[in-house]
């Protein structure tokens, strides 16, 4: 009896996994193709995100890419919490198959990686839409601050593949 109650709790919680993976996952949504990692490294102000626990409060938010010795992408993320200039360092890596495309992976807390896909770039590179493994992630990056010129463009797009733009939070930034 207790093998079977085991047995159909991991069944019913791998079913609340999958059907939050399947209905409210974002790879449906395909990576940038032609990606070039390199030029991608600098700085970019996050103009606008949907809320999410980790930069709760945050505004003036950057993320500084620089390549690392090992092939990986050293990643600085911070922000003005409260006053305070808060910072955390982590890694990217691309994808294994997917090399090219705006699909990799970041680890702020080693081992675990988890999904950041770039779905959306401007012709001259300097406005990315990065979302991460579910439609509850998405950052607006900019490498200037300010209101992106294709801001139009990039609601639509998002509106279109069924983001809660409403939602979308727009941190103050240095100008």
């Amino acid at each position: 009896m207790y093998n079977r109650v085991l047995y159909v709790a991991a069944a019913v919680f791998a079913a609340v996994v999958l059907s939050g993976c399947l209905f409210n996952g974002s790879s449906h949504i395909p990576a940038v193709s032609g990606f070039d990692a390199e030029k991608y490294m600098g700085r970019w102000y996050e103009y606008a995100r949907l809320p999410n626990r980790f930069e709760k409060g945050m505004s003036h938010v950057t993320a500084d890419y620089s390549m690392r010795r090992d092939g990986k992408i050293k990643v600085v993320n911070s922000g003005i919490k409260n006053g305070r200039t808060k910072s955390i360092e982590g890694k990217a890596r691309t994808v294994s198959g997917k090399e090219g495309t705006g699909e990799l992976e970041v680890s702020f807390f080693p081992p675990f990686y988890s999904p950041y896909r770039v779905i959306m770039m401007s012709e001259d590179g300097d406005t990315v839409v990065v979302t991460g493994g579910s439609m509850d992630y998405l950052w607006i990056l900019s490498r200037e601050p300010g209101t992106p010129d294709n801001i139009a463009e990039i609601i639509s797009f998002l509106k279109t593949r069924g983001y809660p733009v409403e939602k979308l939070i727009y941190p103050a930034q240095k100008s």
